[in-house]
């Protein structure tokens, strides 16, 4: 939905990403943004040439307010994990006719630079993507930065403080406004933290071909959902994958870290492979873990950072494995799903399949059905759902 967000008398008209989704009732921005924005301004926090890092910020909310049409300007710096993110911003810059001149995107693998003045920090719904964060922080930037993170007030828990605390230092929180609180860190440098992450752990192997079944060992960066062993979900699905024809175009879609297409190289060893996600740290856990187990076969895969399957060419791919999720930063909504299925019949070869799992709950053999016109259930549990759908 486009919003009116109200920064320094102005309205900034703010849409999430992408702009085409199904579900347009939630709104780009939050109180947590607006609060924040407005603290920055009425305590004067930053001026003409401070050196402003801004993380998390979902839409552009917090970035586009300090686009400003005049020569003086802090230099910001926009730390984002997600390519939606990095997109939505660009997009809500360009749509209210912004100069982004003093604006840099920075990925989360990125080098922090180390003279930063002043960080403005969403607080992520991973923990350990805000463990992470808070440790490059903390080893990056002076004792002398301003620190100021935002959230809803039903968000930050105690458990959550003490993170702030343990990484940064001496933390305190404002009185909450509209539902949102703010967090102040005094940075203490005087400890320096190492980064726990990527975490690696052993997968076992059950080989479909000839070849002896293995054990891999897989990497997975802060922000790549089961960071320590296979979750429930992509083991029930790799239960009940398809068997692979040789040289097949397959794409693993939301491929997180990369197991289902590694497990499909593993036992297709002529397959090509593209993996795609929106995640810059899940893209780089899937090209490390191909790297690590099969680097014989790291020529026949491809690697991208893409909102779905945008630009991948129509009727080219074979086989399309997906587990969608359902929720967008702290949001439920089912339009990712929605345009993981679109996008996959227009991808997907004549004859081609989409193989996904899914939740019981969600339903989504009623999208394939409508999408596809067809829809096979091919096995399920009591939490899981594994179906396909064929391109007629």
């Amino acid at each position: 939905m486009i919003s009116p967000f109200i920064v320094n008398d102005k309205n900034l008209f703010l849409s999430r990403f992408p702009v085409a989704q199904v579900n347009r009732s939630l709104q780009a921005w939050d109180a947590a943004d607006e609060y924040l924005i407005n603290h920055i301004n009425e305590h004067a926090i930053i001026g003409d040439n401070s050196r402003l890092a801004i993380f998390n910020d979902a839409f552009g909310a917090l970035s586009t307010s300090f686009c400003q049409s005049t020569d003086s300007k802090p230099d910001v710096y926009c730390i984002n994990d997600s390519y939606i993110s990095c997109q939505g911003i660009q997009y809500n810059i360009e749509q209210n006719s912004l100069d982004n001149s003093n604006i840099t995107q920075l990925g989360s693998l990125d080098t922090l630079p180390d003279d930063i003045d002043v960080i403005l920090y969403k607080i992520p719904k991973s923990k350990s993507l805000l463990i992470e964060q808070l440790i490059q922080i903390k080893n990056s930037v002076s004792d002398q930065c301003i620190f100021i993170a935002a959230d809803r007030a039903k968000e930050i828990h105690t458990a959550t403080l003490k993170v702030f605390e343990k990484y940064l230092g001496t933390t305190t929180t404002s009185l909450a406004v509209k539902k949102a609180r703010l967090v102040f860190c005094q940075l203490d440098n005087k400890q320096q933290h190492k980064s726990p992450f990527p975490t690696m752990w052993s997968l076992p192997h059950q080989s479909t071909t000839d070849l002896p079944d293995s054990e891999f060992t897989i990497s997975n960066h802060a922000n790549v959902y089961a960071r320590e062993k296979l979750d429930i979900g992509a083991r029930y699905f790799i239960e009940n994958l398809p068997k692979v024809s040789p040289e097949s175009k397959v794409i693993d879609l939301g491929c997180g870290n990369g197991v289902i297409g590694l497990t499909v190289l593993a036992n297709q060893p002529s397959a090509n492979i593209q993996f795609i996600d929106e995640s810059s740290m899940a893209i780089a856990s899937a090209e490390q873990n191909i790297k690590t187990n099969l680097p014989e076969l790291a020529n026949q895969c491809q690697f991208t950072l893409n909102d779905c399957l945008t630009d991948i060419d129509s009727n080219s791919v074979d086989l399309i494995l997906c587990n969608p999720p359902f929720h967008q930063n702290t949001a439920t909504t089912d339009h990712i799903a929605w345009q993981m299925f679109k996008d996959s019949h227009r991808v997907l070869k004549k004859g081609g399949e989409l193989r996904i799992i899914g939740n019981r709950q969600l339903a989504y053999h009623i999208k394939l059905q409508r999408i596809f016109g067809n829809e096979k259930l091919i096995a399920s549990n009591n939490k899981f759902v594994t179906q396909s759908a064929i391109k007629r």
